[in-house]
């Protein structure tokens, strides 16, 4: 396993117990559009940890879900210089001309907690403006 997935995963093995002892369990990741697109050197590993538990732990009455989101306006995001370059050039490839406001990604992954989600397993989830669809 890609040692950057190592610690989610043991994470969820540790909450394994407690999420099928609630009856109705829900994980939810935190990807990005990076992991949904063809970019070089960026991994994909979260998205298919999510379809692989969600697969696994269905029998258990466990969910598990994850939130892709695209540039969103966080003290992170601030930044100079060739990475501003970057990210205005990212930026412009967006259809919504703008980068979300946290409470746009943190209201997705609150409704994905929610027994209204009860349905909804193994998704990657992007909230990006557009972005994982709109091409070059």
């Amino acid at each position: 396993m890609a040692t950057n997935l190592v610690a989610p995963f043991h994470l969820c093995q540790l909450a394994h117990p407690l999420l099928k002892a609630s009856g109705r369990g829900s994980i939810v990741f935190i990807s990005s559009t990076a992991g949904l697109l063809a970019i070089p050197f960026v991994s994909a590993g979260i998205n298919q940890l999510t379809k692989n538990l969600a697969c696994e732990w269905a029998k258990d009455n466990i969910r598990t879900n994850s939130v892709a989101p695209g540039g969103t306006n966080t003290p992170l995001t601030k930044v100079s210089g060739k990475k501003e370059q970057c990210c205005v050039s990212i930026m412009s490839r967006v259809p919504a001309e703008r980068m979300a406001e946290p409470d746009e990604i943190s209201s997705v992954v609150a409704f994905l907690c929610m027994p209204a989600a009860s349905y909804i397993s193994g998704q990657v989830i992007a909230v990006d403006g557009g972005y994982s669809v709109c091409g070059f």
